[in-house]
């Protein structure tokens, strides 16, 4: 079978060379991860990534996307191959997003504002004061302030409690972490799920958007440990558990609604009233709930396994919160709690003595101080060098401990270094299964605080690095030393602290989420849940059907405090926290006091009971959000009215942390699905697909497109992190050449649009600031249009019925335009339906810009112009009604410039919304469908065909642009030339001609050139008179000579066939394609010479 070929499609190289990168990257991850046999819940987030970025490779350079993405040498070739023909992507000239655009804007706006600070005349919650008078220029930070605060007062954002009948629409926020501040995925969210609430809300429905905040456990318990320090230089220990509380809570009441606040600009229109924070009572209430009906369901258990362990925070972490650092060798990294840094990418090897010989065997580690751990030494079963030594034991050398050669071919591959692995069971993953596999010892080795433990001997107390080095002298100095080299490696990060993690046996709480898991996958093939897009579907299957047991315990202050107790009783010693069978489960003290009285048939009042000091992960409440927050495990209004909801949409980030665990536990606690859709959102990237960070200089704040910044403050915030010198410098020269005079404040809106154009289903958003500015500048035509609509309008009323008036006599261009807009409210409507926001925003771009402005107000221009024009009266009436229109369609994606806006036009008598966003989205109703008409808007792209093909006719020809050359419209079917008669006055106008006649049929008139719109339309053009032939000739005949010299050549380079043999096929071919073209604009440019000659 013949493979199909496909060419590479033109890329921009950077782009390319950034998404490979990360390909090539991601591909390091997954690879470490299966050499170290991880277990699923690590790999598959890591192979979702790689399979996305391979996906978005795949669709930027065709078919052979997966190959190249995993070949550094054909990607170097292609990257070569594709820089000549490298070409930004085609878009309309009124959206490009051209370089320097920012700059200018942002040079001109923030001289303005700082020149110019803004006053709000509105009292707080009032409706905006409006100017009688519209400003000159649009503004956006005086457009969008004071409206926020009238639609919260107004109640605009809250449900109707009491309406049961009505469909309904119900969502939650992704709760932001209460330590965090907005940043673009905020906005993106924001943008997504404001612009379907609003929409929803006006399509009439009962709607619901709940807001919250996640407590945030690690990250919290880090910002508040690090301020206690800086402050008081105390630690949480110091103060001791309640007393930190406090010093949480106090911190949460000053700080913690910062995010909010932000939230608020981005003019996200949830529900305020129902504000919910995970570490609040009544969501406390359903965490604490849950626990104990999943223990008493036998989903929750207690037992001792390897975890991540943080020695800074003295906890065990989640995966999400680990990050993968890959060295390529030698590397010193900065470790928290050491002055120095500490040497990495090292592999050490070193021998064990054989007891009772004088032989000894090699292993190698990249950790030579968990060999004070080591329970065995591991052969291959047929590996023929150490058949001798099956059933021996090595000596270990610093600790009184013989230790046992063990055969073990799941682990060992003998023909790897010297086919030995040292095993320690208590220390490492693919060890720990070993041990398990082999009934070995576990070991633990070190404190929580990373020292040394009591077991290492002489080494006890030492930091665990500092150990490191100790430990190879020793052996050195011991004859057991055999070096180190250069290694490859991946070290595990504490993405909060840091600091680098440990694999450590650790008694934790656990939840087997196998048979909810089985349910999430069923409802997904069931159809009952939709995860969108639907290349997700694979992934999460295969990620459920794998499922591990989740260790949902973490050794924090902060955080909902597990309901498990270790028992006791008076007058017994007292017990091991170990003892499994010592647990109780209960919602209080005094439940867990009867239940272990019961349990192990004691008194109530000889039961001492001991509350876990360990709290859950996070994300076991953000589980519950979607229940907790209306009210469970209560039978209250809320959930009866509101759950389940109708959608999730978050990032696909965190589809397993977060989205399978909601699904999970509402299956399982209520019965039911959270949800009905999944809308997985992409992430944002700067425009050359690079992650943003600090240190690369390109991160945007959202606060900085919404009010502009300048330079200067871009570098402070750059110079007022924790990044080093040398990455200060390179960030702030990254800025200088993207942000060379800042960031141009672009409002809400303009950030808002700009997010939902670039929002597709599968890809990443790489944004570019020059394209915010672009929709910053939609949204200037969008105020300047309507400028120029309400001196239109004026003395205007409109009429009770729409588009009362219209008749099939009125003016073309009316028609067309009711025709238009019913199908971009069919569009928009059908995109938000199907969750394709950028075919929202592209739908109202295209229609305001292209239709509305660019030719609805061009071909209206002199019924407006003229009070007494007999159309006039229908033309206002469509004119309003179109404005009011749009206006409502594009409200849910620009809130502001449209509430403002909307507010200034005259209303019909029965228009009782207050507000645009109560106001009712448009229907392509019994009013308007009526206007649909294919045969209207193909007569009006005729008219627009023709006007186009003039002003064409004057660039190719050279004419002066303020020449009115006369022109022939020649016709060639009988009809048009009513149509193209009508059309006389705007072909003067819009394309700048004299005289226009229309004719059906005949020759051209000496003098005049023709141009062809199609089979049945021709246009002649006068260009005697209006052009120097003369100069114009010997123009053309010194650029044909030139071509001619061009051609002459390649063809000599050609006809040295024994050299000419040895250049590459792919350059022949180009060489031939050049030659063609050529041959094609000589004779081109030959019959334009003929032409000119013919009017001399």
């Amino acid at each position: 079978m013949s493979e199909a070929v496909v060419e590479a499609k033109p890329v921009d190289p950077q782009v390319l060379e950034g998404l490979v990168a990360k390909i090539t990257d991601a591909s390091g991850i997954v690879r470490t991860l299966k050499e170290q046999e991880k277990g699923e819940d690590e790999l598959e987030p890591a192979i979702l990534a790689l399979m996305t970025l391979k996906i978005e490779l795949t669709e930027l350079v065709g078919v052979g996307g997966h190959e190249l993405a995993l070949n550094k040498s054909a990607y170097k070739k292609e990257k070569k191959k594709l820089e000549g023909a490298a070409k930004p992507a085609k878009v309309k000239q009124e959206f490009k997003q051209g370089e320097g655009r920012n700059s200018k804007l942002a040079k001109k706006m923030l001289e303005k504002k700082e020149a110019a600070q803004l006053v709000n005349n509105t009292p707080e919650g009032e409706k905006k004061i409006l100017d009688k008078e519209m400003a000159k220029e649009y503004d956006p930070e005086a457009v969008e302030m004071a409206w926020y605060s009238w639609w919260e007062k107004c109640g605009f954002f809250k449900p109707r409690d009491d309406d049961e009948t009505s469909e309904r629409f119900v969502m939650v926020i992704p709760p932001p972490n209460v330590t965090g501040s907005l940043h673009l995925g905020h906005a993106l969210t924001c943008s997504i799920e404001d612009s379907l609430t609003r929409w929803h809300r006006m399509c009439g429905k009962n709607v619901l958007w709940v807001p919250g905040t996640d407590h945030a456990g690690i990250a919290t318990q880090v910002v508040v440990e690090k301020q206690l320090q800086k402050e008081t230089g105390q630690t949480r220990q110091d103060l001791g558990r309640e007393a930190f509380l406090e010093k949480v809570w106090e911190w949460k009441n000053a700080k913690g609604n910062h995010i909010y606040n932000q939230l608020r600009l981005t003019g996200a229109s949830v529900d305020w009233s129902r504000e919910a924070f995970t570490m609040g009572e009544k969501l406390s209430k359903a965490v604490n709930e849950a626990f104990c009906r999943l223990y008493e369901k036998g989903k929750i258990y207690r037992d001792t396994k390897l975890t991540d362990w943080c020695c800074t925070l003295q906890s065990v972490i989640s995966k999400i919160e680990i990050d993968n650092v890959e060295l390529e060798g030698e590397t010193k990294l900065s470790v928290p709690g050491y002055d120095k840094k500490i040497d990495f990418g090292f592999i050490y090897s070193f021998a064990y003595k054989v007891v009772d010989s004088d032989e000894v065997i090699v292993v190698a580690t990249t950790r030579p101080e968990t060999m004070l751990g080591d329970t065995a030494v591991a052969i291959h079963p047929k590996d023929p060098r150490y058949t001798h030594l099956h059933g021996k034991f090595v000596q270990h050398p610093f600790v009184d401990r013989k230790i046992p050669i063990i055969l073990d071919e799941v682990l060992v591959d003998m023909n790897f270094g010297t086919g030995a692995v040292k095993i320690t069971p208590a220390h490492d993953p693919n060890d720990y299964a070993c041990g398990k596999r082999h009934g070995l010892e576990f070991i633990d080795i070190m404190t929580d605080s990373g020292e040394m433990a009591a077991n290492c001997g002489e080494f006890s107390g030492l930091k665990r690095f500092s150990a490191r080095g100790l430990v190879m002298k020793k052996l050195d100095e011991l004859g057991f030393g055999r070096g180190k080299a250069n290694n490859p490696m991946t070290i595990p990060l504490c993405s909060r602290t840091g600091d680098i993690l440990e694999p450590r046996i650790k008694p934790q709480w656990y939840c087997d989420c196998n048979e909810m898991a089985a349910r999430a996958v069923a409802a997904v093939d069931a159809g009952e849940l939709r995860l969108i897009p639907d290349n997700h579907v694979a992934v999460w299957k295969h990620w459920l059907c794998n499922i591990q047991d989740w260790c949902i315990s973490r050794q924090l202050w902060w955080g909902h405090r597990i309901p498990a107790y270790f028992v006791d009783f008076k007058g017994e010693p007292a017990a091991s926290q170990s003892d499994t069978t010592r647990w109780v489960v209960g919602r209080t003290e005094e439940d867990c006091k009867k239940i272990a009285a019961e349990k192990f048939g004691k008194p109530v009042e000889d039961i001492i009971l001991t509350q876990d000091e360990d709290v859950l992960d996070t994300w076991f409440s953000s589980g519950l959000f979607p229940f907790s927050t209306m009210g469970w495990p209560e039978e209250t209004n809320d959930m009866k009215m509101f759950f389940p909801g109708h959608l999730l949409e978050t990032g696909w980030d965190i589809l397993f942390f977060w989205v399978a665990r909601m699904v999970m536990f509402s299956l399982e606690l209520c019965d039911a699905l959270p949800f009905k859709d999944v809308f997985l959102h992409s992430l944002v990237r700067d425009k050359y697909g690079h992650k943003m960070s600090k240190s690369r200089g390109n991160i945007i704040d959202p606060l900085w497109v919404v009010y502009g910044i300048t330079l200067e403050d871009l570098h402070a915030n750059v110079a007022s992190g924790n990044l080093a010198a040398k990455e200060v410098a390179s960030a702030q020269k990254a800025q200088n050449e993207q942000f060379p005079e800042g960031i141009a404040p672009c409002g809400s809106d303009g950030l808002r649009f700009s997010l939902l154009l670039n929002t597709s289903h599968g890809a990443d958003i790489n944004l570019d600031i020059n394209g915010v500015v672009s929709c910053r500048n939609f949204c200037n035509k969008i105020w300047q249009a309507t400028k120029l609509t309400m001196s239109n309008l004026e003395g205007f009323t409109p009429a009770d019925v729409p588009l009362t008036g219209l008749t099939n006599e009125a003016p073309l261009a009316l028609r067309w335009l009711i025709s238009r807009l019913n199908f971009m409210v069919q569009k928009v409507g059908d995109s938000y339906t199907a969750y394709e926001f950028h075919d929202v925003a592209e739908a109202c771009r295209v229609f305001f810009w292209e239709e509305f402005c660019d030719v609805f107000l061009e071909y209206t221009k002199r019924i407006f112009m003229n009070a007494d024009h007999p159309a006039r009266a229908v033309a206002q009436e469509v004119l309003y009604t179109a404005m009011d229109i749009v206006f409502r369609v594009m409200h849910p994606a620009l809130p502001f410039l449209t509430e403002e806006l909307w507010q200034r036009l005259p209303k019909r008598s029965g228009e009782t919304a207050p507000s645009i966003m109560v106001a009712a989205f448009p229907k392509v109703d019994e009013i308007l469908s009526p206007w649909t008409s294919s045969d209207v808007e193909a007569q009006m792209e005729l008219v627009l065909a023709v006007a186009k093909t003039m002003r064409a006719c004057k660039v190719n020809y050279k004419l002066a642009p303020k020449s009115t050359p006369k022109v022939v419209v020649r016709t060639q079917k009988a009809g048009l030339e009513e149509l193209m008669t009508s059309h006389i006055e705007d072909f003067q106008k819009n394309s700048f001609v004299g005289e226009v006649q229309v004719m059906t049929g005949g020759n051209a008139p000496a003098g005049y050139v023709v141009a062809s719109v199609n089979e049945e339309l021709d246009i002649l053009m006068e260009l005697a008179g209006n052009v120097d032939v003369a100069a114009e000739v010997a123009k053309m005949e010194k650029e044909k000579a030139k071509l001619e010299q061009t051609r002459d050549k390649l063809l000599a380079e050609k006809a040295d066939v024994a050299r000419y043999s040895k250049k590459p096929a792919d350059r022949q071919q180009a060489d031939a394609d050049r030659l063609a073209k050529l041959e094609q604009e000589i004779e081109q440019k030959e019959n334009d010479i003929n032409t000119f000659k013919t009017l001399a």
